[in-house]
């Protein structure tokens, strides 16, 4: 079965252009290593909730927007595989400075998904 890879950044509305330029390139090595598909959304109907919400979750500031991402591998060991490459890509050396990222990095939620259903 399927697994995801899954994110949720908050990134500042000016930097819009920077981050899906870094999650571009980002996607090409990710698919060059293995990785099936690759998904970057950035938020258009996420209302700020009461007590949860995705803007909650990431402390989304009033000049930021929510980016929703996932990247589908064949299984977990595939992904580990994938990942291990692509954190030593030269091709990502100076993305994975934290200095050089279009976000706040601290405030990302990532998480590892089995797939249970696919339609």
């Amino acid at each position: 079965m399927a697994y995801v890879d899954g994110f949720l950044v908050p990134v500042p509305k000016k930097k819009l252009k920077a981050y899906f330029a870094m999650a571009r390139k980002f996607s090409k090595v990710a698919r060059d290593h293995g990785a099936l598909e690759v998904r970057e959304c950035v938020a258009d109907d996420v209302k700020k909730g009461k007590w949860t919400s995705f803007p909650r979750s990431v402390k989304m500031k009033p000049s930021e927007t929510v980016i929703f991402s996932y990247i589908v591998y064949k299984s977990r060991a595939d992904r580990d595989r994938c990942m291990k490459k692509v954190m030593k890509d030269p091709r990502l050396a100076k993305m994975m400075d934290p200095k050089n990222v279009p976000f706040d990095g601290k405030r990302m939620i990532f998480g590892g998904f089995k797939v249970m259903v696919s339609g």
